[in-house]
């Protein structure tokens, strides 16, 4: 990792270096650098928005995973939450790694079979499969469907024509301390069965000729911060009864802002298998599903400054937004924001980061700490490595951003930028003679 981590003062670099990846450093005039290559070359080379990936620290937080899981519990599996980013470069990282993969629906089963993950690492997920998604899954050989509901093991029951390995979801019964919007373990949620009702479940797969049954899946929520939730939802999965295998899901928080602390990976692990050990059969297969906390710090998204206004506050716009960052607006989540090539100077304004989207909720970031900006300045938002690029989207006609590895000081795009052509494509149709 990096050594050179310079903190004036006058500046907040210190709390900084903990939410920007591991392989961020600062260079002596003052400019982010991550896997050894600068913010501006990245965004002369790229283009803005770009989202930036250090490659490295990534696959170091999979392996802080991998073999810790392992050393804990020998019988273990982790699987990428793959919904946290779902590119076939971190596909192909996951599979080079050692990582199987959870999808959630055909798209994402279809990005992790180009990226060659053997079919034999993925399980398929989803409250709402439909026909053609499990036909898709089956076809595909996955190694096991997480079964949601009674309707779709109707559904499996007309498609099956080979043994196919299931899990089914129930609901622990957890009420997680996150945002309303990533909570999935209470008893009103709309993921899996409750515990009455996944009995009679259970029994349909056994009796099944063609159901494997294997054990039982859960999942609490996400940017859960107490790991003491996630040893209390094992808990509740063992009444369910005892099984070959236990998939705890995932959920793992991360710090996003200078003031915010969370779990480390060993802490989160020690907390599940103490869990497991008090709970669990010892002879249980033991999956857990990170997703989030592998990726989110590994990414940062990178911006141009393209208005600077000082009216009622300062606001500093820059050339993305809601568009590629609309997590800000579903979870009210804080993010904060630097000059990224300007960090050695003293942070003397505090500005509302705004993006150009035309809606008043599109702020990215409310008063951050930065030099008086100007306009082409680099603006960098820390820790937006999950679910950004996931939930990007075309408000206003905006392209969704390339995405950029980088490692070593090399680069290397994993996703292209999208082009007006590619936003015109499918509308095609509307073109054509209307009633050829």
């Amino acid at each position: 990792m990096t050594a050179n981590r310079p903190a004036p003062a006058g500046t907040r670099l210190g709390d900084l270096w903990r939410i920007l990846p591991e392989e961020a450093t600062a260079t002596d005039d003052g400019v982010l650098e991550i896997g050894g290559v600068a913010v501006t070359e990245l965004a002369e080379r790229f283009g803005t928005p770009l989202h930036v990936y250090d490659e490295a620290g990534l696959r170091r937080q999979i392996r802080r995973f991998i073999d810790g899981l392992h050393a804990r519990w020998a019988d273990s599996e982790v699987l990428f939450a793959s919904k946290s980013l779902p590119a076939v470069g971190m596909y192909r990282i996951a599979q080079e790694e050692g990582l199987s993969v959870d999808v959630a629906g055909g798209g994402e089963l279809r990005l992790a079979l180009a990226a060659g993950v053997d079919p034999g690492r993925i399980h398929m997920h989803g409250n709402a499969k439909t026909d053609a998604e499990l036909r898709m899954a089956i076809e595909a050989g996955v190694d096991t469907i997480i079964v949601d509901n009674e309707d779709e093991l109707d559904r499996l029951e007309r498609l099956l024509e080979r043994p196919q390995k299931l899990l089914l979801r129930v609901i622990p019964g957890v009420e997680a301390k996150t945002h309303a919007s990533q909570a999935t373990g209470g008893a009103t949620s709309k993921f899996g069965l409750p515990m009455d009702q996944a009995e009679r479940a259970i029994g349909r797969m056994q009796a099944h000729r063609l159901m494997r049954f294997e054990g039982v899946h859960l999942h609490i929520g996400s940017q859960i911060l107490d790991t003491a939730q996630f040893g209390e939802a094992v808990a509740k999965i063992s009444s369910v009864g005892s099984f070959g295998t236990y998939d705890v899901g995932g959920g793992l928080g991360i710090a996003y802002t200078y003031d915010e602390q969370a779990p480390t990976v060993e802490d989160y692990l020690d907390a599940v298998v103490a869990a497991a050990r008090a709970n669990l059969p010892a002879d249980a297969r033991l999956l857990i599903e990170p997703g989030r906390s592998i990726v989110g710090r590994s990414g940062v998204t990178l911006y141009r400054a393209t208005t600077v206004k000082r009216t009622g506050r300062t606001f500093v716009a820059v050339d993305g937004g809601l568009a590629d960052q609309m997590d800000i607006a579903l979870t009210q989540q804080r993010y904060e924001a630097i000059l990224a090539d300007r960090l050695l100077e003293p942070w003397t304004e505090t500005a509302q980061v705004v993006g150009r989207q035309c809606e008043s909720g599109d702020l990215l970031v409310d008063g951050a700490a930065m030099p008086p900006a100007r306009v082409g300045d680099l603006v960098v938002m820390p820790a937006t490595g999950a679910y950004a690029y996931t939930m990007s989207n075309n408000y206003n006609g905006a392209l969704k951003p390339a995405i950029v590895f980088v490692s070593d000081g090399a680069t290397r795009v994993v996703a292209r930028r999208e082009t007006y052509d590619d936003l015109l494509a499918t509308h095609a149709p509307a073109t054509a003679p209307a009633y050829a």
